[in-house]
Order: C-alpha cells, then sequence, then structure tokens
C-alpha cells in the first residue's frame, strides 16, 4: 500500500497536479476583520434558508402530485370496475366511425334513394349486361306502386364491337326502355380551371366526349312534363359501371367522385341538373356472398387492395376460365400456359413487377389485372341469351307499366344517332366472355347485419386494446415513492386480469375462425393455454 501511494505521489508530481489552495480566511491585521465575517455568517444563513424554503416547495408539489395520481387511479379502477359503460361509449364511437363504411349502411343508403326517386336509372356495363343486372333491386322497383319507373342505362359502349352492342340494345328493350351511353371519364373540375386552360393545346375530345346524354336528358324532361313536377332520378347499379361519371357527364362537370377504387360513393348525392330533375347518386350495390367466383370478383364492394391474396387469385381464376384462351395469349402476347399461377407469373415478367431476387410479384399482378378488367381498359364482349326468358317477376302487364310514359320512337332514333357516331373495337380485338347471368344482391338492411357487428367487434376490441396501453403508461409513471408502489401494485393486478380477460376472448374468436374456415395444409396451433403454459417454451413451434 505505501509502495501504491509513493507510486501516486510521483506521478501527480510529473503531472504537475496541486493540492487545492485552502482558505486563508481573513488576516489577523486586515481591518474591518469582525464586519466581514459577520457579512459572511450572514451570507450562509441566507443561503441554507433559500434551499429549506425550495425543498418544502418541493414537498408540497410532490405531495399534490401523488394526490392527483391517486384520484386517476382510483377513477380508472371504478371504470374498469363498471365495465358496461365504457364499452357503451367505445361502441358508439366505433358505430359512428364505421356508419359511412359499413355495408349496413350502404344498404341504407341505397334503400333511401330507391323510395325518394321516381325514376330509377339500373347503370349496365356494356361488355357485360346480364353479369350487371340485379334482380332484387328490379323486383323492388317494380313491385313498389306508385308511378316509379326503372330505365336500364347500357354504359361503356365504346368497349365493345357494334354488333354486339346492337344485339344487346334489341333485347333489353324487349324488358326495360334501354339508353345507349359512353360517359365522358376526363370532365372539368371548378378547381382545376386555370390547369385546363394551360393545358388547352393537348387534345382530350375522345376521353371529355360524351355521348348519348341528348337522349336521356331529352327522355327524363318528357316524363317530368308528363307528371308536372319535378323529377328525382337516382342512379343505381354495381361497382365500376360508371354510376358517378354518368350524372358528372349529364351535368357537365365534376359533381361527383368518381375513381377506379370500388366503392368511392358512400352515401347519397343530390346533384342539380336542371330546374326539373335532380339526379340522386348511390353507394354501389353489395353482391352477395352466395355469388359465384365471377360475380365476387367482378361485382363485390371490396377493393382488391383490402381482399386477400386468395380470394383475388380465385377471381382471376374464374375470369380465365371464361374466357377464350387463345384471345387472352394474343392479347397480352403471352406463350401458352397450363395454369392461372403460370399465366400470371408470365405477365408479370413481361410488365417487370418483380420481387427481390427476380421473384415475379403474383399477388399485385392479379390485383392489377383485375382493376383491368372491372376498369376501361379491357375491351371484352359477352353474347346475349338465345331465347327472350324474362325472370318470373317481370309480367307483361308490368313491362308496358314501366314503357308507359316514355316516347320509345325518339329513345330508338336516339340510340341509332349514339351508336353510328362512335369507333368500336374489331370483333377480333375483343375478347369472347361467357357471362355468369344475373347478379344477386343485398338490399335490404337486415341481412347486412351480421357482417357488420363483426366489423364493429373488430374496432371496439381494437380501441379496448389502445385504452389497455394508455392505461399502463400513466402507472409506469409513478414509481418515486414507497407508499405510491403500493398503489401500483393494485393497479398492475387490475390491468393484468383485464389484459388475461382480453387474450381469452381473442383466443376464443380465433378459435372459432379456425373452425368455421376450410381444413388447410397448416399445422393447427391449440389456443386455450393456461397462463401457466404460456410462459413455456414450446419447442414445436421454434421453426413458424
Amino acid at each position: 500500500i505505501r509502495e501504491h501511494h509513493r507510486k501516486v505521489r510521483k506521478e501527480a508530481k510529473k503531472r504537475g497536479r496541486k493540492k487545492p489552495k485552502k482558505d486563508p480566511g481573513v488576516p489577523g491585521a486586515a481591518p474591518f476583520k469582525e464586519e466581514l465575517l459577520r457579512e459572511a455568517e450572514q451570507r450562509k444563513q441566507r443561503l441554507e434558508e433559500l434551499k429549506q424554503k425550495q425543498k418544502l416547495q418541493r414537498q408540497k408539489e410532490h405531495e399534490k402530485r401523488r394526490k392527483l395520481e391517486a384520484k386517476k387511479t382510483a377513477a380508472k379502477i371504478k371504470e374498469k370496475a363498471e365495465g358496461k359503460e365504457s364499452s357503451g361509449k367505445s361502441k358508439a364511437k366505433t358505430n359512428k366511425l364505421l356508419d359511412k363504411n359499413s355495408k349496413k349502411s350502404f344498404c341504407r343508403e341505397l334503400k333511401k334513394v330507391i323510395e325518394a326517386s321516381d325514376v330509377v336509372l339500373e347503370v349496365l356495363d356494356a361488355r357485360d349486361p346480364m353479369g350487371c343486372r340485379c334482380p332484387q333491386l328490379e323486383q323492388a322497383v317494380t313491385c313498389s306502386g306508385g308511378d316509379k319507373k326503372l330505365l336500364l342505362v347500357l354504359n361503356k359502349i365504346d368497349l365493345v364491337p357494334k354488333d354486339n352492342l346492337e344485339k344487346w340494345l334489341n333485347y333489353l328493350k324487349k324488358e326495360f326502355p334501354t339508353v345507349a351511353f359512353k360517359s365522358a371519364t376526363l370532365t372539368k373540375d371548378r378547381t382545376m380551371e386555370q390547369v385546363t386552360k394551360r393545358r388547352a393545346c393537348v387534345d382530350l375530345s375522345r376521353t371529355t366526349q360524351c355521348f348519348g346524354s341528348k337522349c336521356l336528358l331529352k327522355l327524363l324532361q318528357e316524363h317530368g312534363k308528363t307528371q308536372n313536377k319535378p323529377i328525382q332520378v337516382g342512379v343505381v347499379g354495381f361497382p365500376n359501371v360508371g354510376k358517378s361519371s354518368i350524372i358528372n357527364s349529364l351535368k357537365g362537370v365534376r359533381a361527383c367522385n368518381a375513381g377506379l377504387t370500388r366503392g368511392v360513393t358512400k352515401s347519397m348525392q343530390i346533384v342539380h341538373v336542371d330546374k326539373q330533375t335532380k339526379m340522386l347518386d348511390s353507394p354501389s350495390i353489395i353482391a352477395d356472398p352466395s355469388n359465384g367466383a365471377l360475380a365476387l370478383a367482378l361485382r363485390s364492394i371490396l377493393d382488391t387492395e383490402e381482399s386477400g391474396s386468395a380470394d383475388v387469385l380465385e377471381g382471376v381464376d374464374a375470369i380465365l376460365n371464361h374466357c377464350s384462351k387463345q384471345q387472352v395469349m394474343l392479347h397480352y402476347s403471352i406463350p401458352d400456359f397450363r395454369n392461372t399461377e403460370e399465366f400470371l407469373s408470365l405477365l408479370a415478367q413481361k410488365k417487370g413487377m418483380l420481387k427481390k431476387g427476380g421473384v415475379p410479384d403474383i399477388e399485385n399482378i392479379a390485383k392489377v389485372l383485375l382493376c383491368d378488367w372491372t376498369g376501361a381498359k379491357i375491351s371484352y364482349h359477352s353474347e346475349p341469351p338465345g331465347s327472350q326468358r324474362p325472370p318470373p317477376y317481370l309480367t307483361e302487364d308490368k313491362i308496358a307499366e314501366m314503357q308507359e310514359c316514355f316516347n320509345l320512337k325518339n329513345l330508338e332514333e336516339g340510340n341509332t344517332t349514339t351508336v353510328q357516331s362512335l369507333k368500336y373495337p374489331r370483333p377480333s380485338s375483343s375478347i369472347v366472355f361467357q357471362s355468369a347471368g344475373m347478379v344477386n344482391g343485398i338490399i335490404e338492411e337486415t341481412k347486412a347485419t351480421e357482417e357488420a357487428s363483426e366489423w364493429e367487434d373488430m374496432e371496439t376490441s381494437k380501441e379496448g386494446e389502445e385504452e389497455e396501453e394508455d392505461f399502463t403508461e400513466n402507472d409506469d409513471d409513478h414509481q418515486n415513492n414507497v407508499e405510491e408502489e403500493e398503489e401500483e401494485k393494485d393497479v398492475t393486478e387490475v390491468t393484468g386480469k383485464a389484459k388475461l380477460g382480453k387474450r381469452q376472448t381473442s383466443a376464443t374468436t380465433s378459435e372459432k375462425q379456425m373452425g368455421e374456415s376450410k381444413p388447410s395444409n397448416s399445422l393447427s396451433f391449440s389456443m386455450d393455454k393456461t397462463a401457466d403454459e404460456d410462459d413455456a417454451y414450446d419447442f414445436n413451434t421454434d421453426y413458424v
């Protein structure tokens, strides 16, 4: 030890470090020595007093904080104990949030449009008119009583050959009055006037031009004159048939939001075309889940981005099965393929949609293909049925009643002018498509309640988890004294119980979903484990 101290002193001398000098104090020969000493003592006393005051203030603030935190924790424990009131409030919040997006609200808004309108326009895609007809909607309008009329609007007529269009017009006019229509895809927006003026040199005549609007407006105005009152016209149909774009082309301005994504319109919108006619835009008809894979792929209201990869692949498979293989190969300029996955991988390689390592992105290319088939990108056509077989709700009296107040001669003349003024694709370039027939839809609100309730339960569970997280975060900040730690123990016990209950409820819901789903090759995990078993490590699930 002595040797160590000696070395330390030697190193300190080398570094030049010196000991701190002691305060020599006031020298004895200094004048006013006593006064200087008194001043120094007074300074020390003042500093000590300030320190004590600050200490007392800190203690008071600390006590106030502790009391407030204790009140908050007590209130939260009471809320957790009650449970019912808090869950009721959260459900009310989720109902407001989900009201616009749920299928139940879509049915409610659609029913509003049907009840409020004097004339209902059922919009059909000219490429598959029979697949865009909803028997539930037609029956609801025809059997509603009163002077409610139903018109068929055959939209996107520029995507089918001319002969096929004429065949469909002759077939559909025997059941309902049918109007041939080509809506304007790019309409002027009031907020975009300056931009359109700058880009006036670009030729957008083909996209902005609308055909069949004069004929349709004339029909509606004549019907309004016979009724001697302003009429309300409801526009209904499945998603991506062009409901909002028809209203925009009749108005001449972009009054309604329109896009490639399905379900853009979520509530009823009123657009005044003129003094005598009001157009009512409606949300899309919800396709019944009991329909086939083709109908659900083309007419379902769910967006392709949100739906699962299995549903999208099944929809693409159904589309390819209902088309000519050679025409699909010629259209996409792809070599022969054995199945849907090979077709999608070839298409992804051609378009450059590849993942890391050059693997084709099959999921995204399938979503793109579905968007192309529902949008106005691909030209395909379906043949009308050989024999005229009207549905059972359409009797001869009902057909005559629907055609009663309309001038059919003027309608035929208007259709011939629109047909002659358009350019059509060649029959060889258009893909022949086999239609699956009419698609069943959900119009009544009661049928869509089950799915809406499932969505609400999912949202409420998410909100409950968020509340628990906030609750635990507030508790973690109160670890200052021993008394606070004891209070926190009680709170953490309550939150732990709440979390265990949450896990058990989520486990039971997952068991139900696993039981309802189809049996798959993947391993099934037992979800009903106790708390002790959850802590144990399971070597069987290591590879997962």
